[in-house]
């Protein structure tokens, strides 16, 4: 399969796009509406509405049942599925080409017609609810929620994703249809379809689908602001989970891939920084790793791994010296491996109709465009190794947030984290 695109893209009159891909010698189509909107659009009363209404929009609507969905979905051998991020919310089907038309509809089914019956919503609370105790019960989920909401304290952008039982508990019908009618805006939606399929007939699909879905302007949202902080919960464990951040940026910025390549050269694979210092040569955790989330207006950059209560201190001070080593004397053979990796990446979620559909959406979403896979990887060979210590540089210069789970005692104030980082 080529990862060259070839996509088609038409504007309805309502506002929403569609983008399609044919692809020789593939039998199955992939379908997706993709709406940017996620928890970071959450009002304050309304956290865990968008998980909420991912799960709901499987479960009836004015013309099919919720076993009536399945039903047609599965009957031709497809499967149906969705996810809520923190920036978008996703609903796609996969199954043959020549049924690409009942994939549309039974999406534009659940976006325009669920009924959010209200037994149905009681029993999806409740599943909800053991999917918030699942978290809850493990260590690496509860301080990876911890790090957001620490990182940017008071934000919607920090929530997490699931919600809270109080929360969730209050959120009903109405409150579902006045999100929905607010947020779900053609103008930022698009249907993205690829494989085996026909451009002229998925826009007339979506048309039928989705065409009556009224035209309005997007609402405005708060832009997210990276703050820093700590969370320490002292819990009876074996290990010590902790996450260290410092400031990102945003994918809009010219930074970013620089960024991006700093924190795959730290602690992205089996010869990063972090991997040789911390597991292989001090045995000091089974695993670490540097990540850096991008988000639409601001980013998280991290360092993540449990270790146990006597080794915390000291990974602790391998971690920060081996991330301020990096910014100061990165070098040009780990720049060019982790350009490879980075590389390798992208191109390999292009190897799949899902893959690409998701890249085109995202892209159309954010950029109006979709971005040909060589320019991406042009900017990635284009990044120097000036501009990759310099985006080091300016993580290290940010306020830190620490979050950390476990026996944690050992650990210095948030004080005397900020001096390493600087020194």
């Amino acid at each position: 399969m080529s990862a060259r695109q070839d996509i088609a893209i038409e504007r309805l009159p309502n506002g929403l796009t569609v983008a399609t891909e044919t692809i020789p010698g593939v039998e199955t189509a992939t379908v997706g509406v993709w709406v940017a909107t996620g928890s970071r659009h959450e009002r304050e009363d309304e956290h865990g509405l968008s998980h909420l209404l991912e799960h709901m929009a499987f479960k009836g609507t004015e013309r099919r049942s919720a076993r009536r969905i399945a039903e047609d979905v599965e009957n031709v051998g497809g499967e149906i599925n969705a996810a809520t991020s923190t920036e978008f919310t996703s609903y796609s089907a996969r199954m043959l080409g020549a049924d690409v038309d009942l994939a549309i509809d039974v999406l534009g089914d659940i976006l325009t017609s669920s009924a959010f019956d209200s037994d149905e919503l009681a029993r999806e609370r409740n599943v909800i609810l053991q999917e918030y105790a699942s978290v809850e019960d493990s260590p690496d989920d509860v301080v990876t929620d911890a790090f957001m909401e620490t990182a940017f304290a008071g934000q919607a952008l920090g929530r997490p994703i699931l919600g809270r039982p109080e929360t969730i508990a209050r959120l009903d019908g109405d409150a579902i249809r006045a999100f929905v009618a607010r947020e779900y805006v053609p103008g930022r939606m698009v249907l993205a379809a690829a494989g085996a399929i026909d451009h002229a007939s998925v826009v007339a699909a979506a048309e039928t689908a989705l065409g009556a879905l009224p035209s309005r302007d997007a609402p405005p949202h708060a832009d997210g602001a990276y703050v820093g902080g700590e969370r320490r919960m002292r819990r009876k464990l074996e290990q010590a989970n902790v996450m260290l951040g410092l400031p990102g940026v945003s994918f809009r910025d010219p930074a970013y891939f620089a960024t991006h390549l700093f924190a795959q050269a730290l602690g992205g694979g089996l010869t990063s920084r972090l991997w040789q210092e911390v597991r292989e040569t001090r045995g000091l955790a089974y695993s670490v790793d540097a990540f850096h989330w991008p988000f639409t207006d601001c980013g998280l950059f991290g360092i993540g791994a449990g270790t146990s209560p006597g080794d915390l201190s000291q990974f602790l001070d391998v971690a920060l010296a081996t991330t301020r080593e990096a910014a100061a004397r990165m070098e040009a053979d780990e720049l060019a491996r982790a350009k490879a990796q980075l590389k390798v990446s992208m191109m390999a979620a292009l190897e799949t109709p899902g893959g690409r559909i998701e890249r085109a959406a995202r892209q159309l979403l954010a950029w109006g465009r979709v971005i040909p896979p060589e320019d991406t990887l042009r900017h990635i060979e284009a990044v120097t190794l000036d501009e990759v210590r310099a985006a080091g540089a300016t993580a290290l210069a940010g306020p830190p947030t620490l979050a950390a789970i476990g026996p944690i005692r050992a650990l210095p104030p948030l004080a005397a984290i900020s001096e390493r980082l600087a020194a």
